[in-house]
């Protein structure tokens, strides 16, 4: 009986590690749009899991101490790099190097980089450092605001190129490769499963390229401002007209010279939208554009609400789409 009652303990304890080991396996990503495109991969392989709740943004996130568990149990982290997610630089440098991902660090994705601002560089942008960044809007005259101001663009900006890379169908593509490849790697037994999947997300995301071509070249030459600097890949693909941003970094409210311009430009260019974002919803959107005739819209770049699967990262092109359309048409 002794020796009944401690195999059957043994038992229970081996099925419950073998139960957590499956829990634990699984591939995650730092944001949703990520884990759009790792869902499609890894589908029918292993689950996918998002760290960033629905409404939290990368810019301003904190880890807990769960966050840091899933992160060690990952059989894949998949993330932007170090210079979106700042807040997984330090955990991430306990993970074996062939378990995490960085897009942003890929020989493929380089020619793709477009730089910062280069997606708004017209000449009513040209000053926009300067202007943006100041948070009391009381103070903007005083030199010393101005420096605070500078210091704090400096201490909270993204890098040389524009970090918001998932909004690219190409380096989506180029992702989905990747994360194919890495998967293969760690689990060479899955090859057909990987294989077919990655075919089936190139093809999904053609089909869904050439549709958002057709029905967002209507309006291409309507112009808009955006909150912040998020969109230039998505712009720059599809041929859109941003007139600027009210930001680049959501972190830090524009000051009032900043949006003096832009309520000018508001008026001047007769502008279709001004964007907000459901992560940020600023009430100077609102204020700059109070008596005129522009429309206010929400553009989400993280497809919040969205389901991971195989067709979602087409579902959130084409929901972003949608979300242009409404407020430019």
């Amino acid at each position: 009986m002794v020796h009944k009652n401690k195999w059957l303990q043994y038992t229970l304890i081996a099925g419950s590690l073998m139960m957590a080991g499956s829990a634990t396996a699984a591939v995650v990503t730092s944001i949703r749009p990520l884990g759009f495109i790792a869902s499609a991969i890894a589908d029918g392989v292993m689950p996918t899991e998002v760290l960033l709740p629905d409404g939290a943004s990368p810019h301003d996130f904190a880890l807990r101490p769960s966050d840091i568990k899933r992160l060690q149990s990952a059989d894949l982290v998949l993330w932007v790099g170090p210079d979106m997610e700042a807040f997984l630089s330090k955990s991430l440098k306990q993970i074996p190097a062939n378990k995490q991902l960085a897009i942003s660090e890929l020989p493929a994705v380089q020619p793709l980089l477009i730089k910062g601002d280069d997606e708004h560089d017209h000449k009513n942008e040209h000053d926009h450092n300067h202007n943006h960044n100041q948070k009391h809007d009381h103070d903007h005259d005083h030199k010393h605001a101005t420096d605070s101001a500078m210091a704090a663009e400096n201490e909270h900006n993204h890098g040389e190129y524009n970090q918001h890379m998932w909004l690219s169908p190409e380096i989506a593509k180029v992702t989905a490769i990747a994360i194919h490849d890495r998967l293969l790697e760690l689990m060479p037994q899955n090859k057909d499963k990987l294989d077919a999947n990655l075919r089936q997300f190139e093809d999904q995301l053609a089909q869904t390229d050439k549709n958002l071509v057709r029905i967002l070249t209507p309006v291409q030459s309507k112009g808009y401002f955006v909150f912040h600097d998020a969109y230039g890949y998505f712009e720059k693909h599809f041929g859109l007209s941003p007139l600027g941003h009210f930001t680049v970094n959501p972190e830090i409210q524009p000051g009032a010279q900043r949006l003096h311009q832009i309520r000018t430009q508001l008026v001047e260019q007769k502008a279709v939208c001004v964007f907000a974002e459901p992560q940020f919803r600023p009430a100077v959107i609102n204020a700059v554009a109070k008596g005129t005739q522009v429309r206010s819209g929400t553009l989400d770049p993280l497809g919040s609400g969205i389901a991971l699967g195989k067709e979602s990262y087409g579902n959130f092109l084409q929901a972003l789409s949608n979300q242009y359309l409404s407020c430019l048409k």
